[in-house]
């Protein structure tokens, strides 16, 4: 059923974009050489243009004038040397006997991964982080998404400086009026779709966490009432419009990360992905690559196919990936059975008229005539007996939760209890329901159902409460947030880091009243499409603190302070409320306070990159393909994955000792010591030498030693997991370490 709903949206993308042609072509990236030689840099790209052109088949005579030729859709110079265009399996067969060809692949569909979060993280006004980076003054966030909706009162630029003199970027599609000096760029990829306009919400959402402006008084139905703020609200945001209902292109992906880096970006925000794939071939990794080589920070969330093993997306060591935790907020709705029975679960619909007499409830999988009627998909709930009843309906099915409670509301019920997957454990989602609706655990739906299956007068009720703090379980890792270990870079340790990712309240297009049934201007939504924009916002503050920091630069002084314990000061808790995996958390959950002043960095130099992607045992071309030059390895001295100077470390550990070193940057305290800590995983044994670090200056670089080997007799096997910390009079730098036995 999937590969047939992938094959649908590609040939609807197809069509809209072509909507007058019969087409048996399709969208390749298509990866080549640099030209032998450029007559000037001015040139340059209208030399690249023609280089690209020499490619595509000559024109040939069309048997009918419907018929769509081969043609050239965009020509990336930053990203890669390539181009996307609309072609012919049989002529990219062709076109590979061409010298300069390197590769090509059909374009896929990426998916988007879709008040109180700064409080929570220890952003205050006037104080600390906020004080220290001027709210992300002067920085640009480029935001990769489905557009946004400009007159939201996020957006306004009150307050706000104009652009640094380095932007290069601009409004397209008749945008212009709707700039200003907070929304300084908006662009379109492809063309066709119109304009930057937002016609999904979930742009504005993500823009708007990242650094949306003081909006007082935002709430959905009352819900999670505050100040809405983003989390670098002095920011300047660059929209680049990728997604439409039917997904996110990656040849239109790569064009606006191509795009992007021209404009001057600082930090880019993405918010979707894909299954994994070798970064040679990964369009995301692809553009980020160039990116961070221009001092780009990019931001990716981590996905939402957790929790299942190895899920990760995004997962190349130069992106920042965001895994998805909780708040200390619910928004608390119980529902009550006839035996008297309670269940609580979380909702955001609120309504002074609503009955809480009880009502019969429904099981549509009892008497379906439809077989997904379970999932209350639109149109399958056609047994009459619905109306006037509570029904309960299965999470999945392809229907988004508000449109199950739509179909409820439709064929006549009162109202509507969603039951989890097994796989979420007690992560729930508090949506806008448009009907009275809770979302409760898949364990507490069984009750629920089995309450059902004891008597023939089964009835419920369901009560709203409202915004309540102090879950002091809290952050608790999402049940939806992908896991590790990559699959691309099993040496590389993802998630990198989790933030805020459930039950977020941001901007809204007030035009989505189709989603919403309300004319609210916030919305609250899950995922770690929510959690990626939190990180970038972070990263922007760091940015504007400390202008002269890389990108690896800003990741290692977010992973190396995080915080592993939630409220209670217990470790940090995934969906099933146990013990959180180092492979859901990564370092741990972002402390943007301490961030700003790690003490000490682990810079990873560009170029080793290459003894590093030389050691994953790419081919000399695949390398290449990344570096956009020509690659030999067997000239360079290979590193494997661990040794990349990252701020962790994921190991998989057979009966021989393994060595790795690590070099960390003085960016403290001129004059200091840091001792290590080492806490060692079940069964191994890690030694580091020195064990001392002393500094006499700012800047100053010290390298160390770390031996892993197994314990004498271990017979320890799986994943075990530790840490080793640098403490000195200030600072304490955390660096997590999961090893494979």
């Amino acid at each position: 059923m999937k590969f047939l709903n992938i094959l649908l949206v590609l040939f609807i993308v197809g069509c809209m974009s072509w909507p007058s042609m019969q087409s048996n072509l399709e969208t390749y990236i298509v990866q080549v050489e640099s030209p032998e030689s450029q007559i000037s840099t001015q040139s340059m790209s209208m030399d690249l243009e023609s280089w690209y052109n020499s490619f595509l088949p000559k024109s040939i005579a069309s048997t009918s004038s419907n018929e769509e030729v081969p043609r050239l859709i965009y020509s990336y110079h930053n990203v890669m040397k390539g181009f996307a265009a609309r072609l012919s399996a049989e002529q990219v067969k062709e076109m590979k006997k061409k010298s300069g060809f390197v590769n090509a692949w059909p374009e896929r569909i990426l998916s988007l991964h879709t008040t109180r979060t700064q409080s929570f993280l220890g952003l205050k006004q006037n104080i600390g982080l906020w004080r220290d980076s001027n709210y992300g003054k002067g920085v640009i966030i480029g935001v990769l998404d489905s557009g946004i909706f400009p007159d939201h009162p996020s957006f306004s630029d009150r307050g706000m400086p104009p652009p640094p003199a380095k932007w290069k970027g601009k409004c397209e599609s008749n945008f212009t009026t709707k700039c200003n000096n907070k929304l300084i760029g908006a662009r379109i990829f492809p063309k066709e779709n119109g304009s930057p306009i937002d016609d999904d919400g979930h742009g504005t959402h993500t823009a708007s966490t990242a650094a949306g402006g003081f909006v007082k008084g935002a709430n959905v139905y009352g819900n999670a009432n505050g100040t809405a703020v983003g989390v670098a609200p002095l920011a300047h945001l660059a929209i680049y419009k990728v997604c439409d209902s039917f997904g996110c292109s990656d040849s239109g992906i790569l064009a606006a990360m191509d795009v992007a880096i021209d404009d001057g970006v600082d930090i880019l925000s993405l918010s979707l992905g894909s299954s994994t794939s070798p970064f040679y071939s990964d369009s995301i990794a692809l553009g980020a690559y160039s990116a961070t080589q221009r001092g780009i920070l990019v931001s990716c969330s981590a996905g939402n196919s957790g929790p299942s093993e190895s899920s990760v997306a995004n997962e190349a060591p130069w992106i920042l990936t965001v895994g998805a935790s909780t708040l200390d907020r619910k928004i608390k709705a119980t529902v009550q059975l006839g035996n008297k029975k309670v269940f609580e679960g979380e909702s955001a619909f609120h309504s002074k008229s609503f009955s809480t007499k009880f009502f019969p409830l429904f099981d549509p999988s009892l008497n379906a005539s439809e077989s997904d009627s379970s999932y209350c998909g639109s149109g399958t709930l056609t047994d009459g007996a619905v109306k006037g009843k509570i029904v309960l309906c299965m999470i999945g099915g392809g229907y988004t939760r508000i449109a199950k409670g739509q179909a409820v509301k439709d064929a006549g019920g009162v109202g509507m209890i969603l039951i989890n997957r097994v796989e979420d454990g007690f992560t729930t989602s508090a949506d806008a329901h448009v009907l009275p609706a809770m979302d409760v655990t898949y364990e507490d739906g069984m009750k629920i159902i089995d309450y059902m299956n004891s008597t023939k007068k089964h009835v419920a009720r369901i009560t709203f409460q409202g915004t309540i703090f102090g879950d002091k379980n809290a952050p608790v890792v999402a049940g939806f947030s992908s896991r590790g270990p990559s699959i691309a870079s099993r040496g590389i340790l993802k998630p990198d880091i989790i933030g805020p990712g459930v039950n977020i309240l941001a901007a809204w297009p007030t035009s989505m009243e189709n989603y919403t049934k309300t004319k609210s201007t916030f919305n609250i939504i899950s995922g770690t499409s929510m959690s990626c924009p939190h990180l970038s916002g972070v990263a922007a503050l760091l940015k504007s603190a400390h202008p002269t920091w890389s990108p690896a630069a800003i990741k290692s002084a977010i992973m190396t302070t995080a915080y592993t314990v939630n409220l209670a000061n217990n470790p940090i808790l995934d969906e099933t409320l146990l013990p959180a995996s180092i492979f859901a958390i990564g370092a741990g959950h972002v402390n943007p306070s301490r961030a700003n002043d790690p003490g000490l960095i682990y810079d990873t130099p560009f170029k080793d990159y290459l003894p590093y992607l030389c050691g994953l045992n790419y081919t000399n071309r695949e390398v290449g393909n990344l570096l956009q030059r020509k690659v030999d390895c067997s000239e360079v001295k290979s590193i494997p994955e661990a040794q990349l100077n990252y701020p962790s470390f994921s190991i998989t550990l057979g009966e021989n000792p393994q060595i790795y070193t690590r070099t960390v940057t003085n960016v403290g305290e001129a004059k200091s010591s840091y001792i290590v800590e080492i806490v060692s995983p079940q069964g191994v044994s890690v030694t580091i030498k020195p064990s001392t670090l002393k500094f006499s200056k700012m800047n100053e670089k010290k390298t160390y030693q770390v031996t892993f080997s197994r314990t004498a007799n271990s017979s320890t096997s799986g994943v075990v997991q530790g840490f080793l910390k640098w403490t000195s009079n200030r600072h304490s730098v955390r660096s997590p370490i999961a090893i494979v036995l």
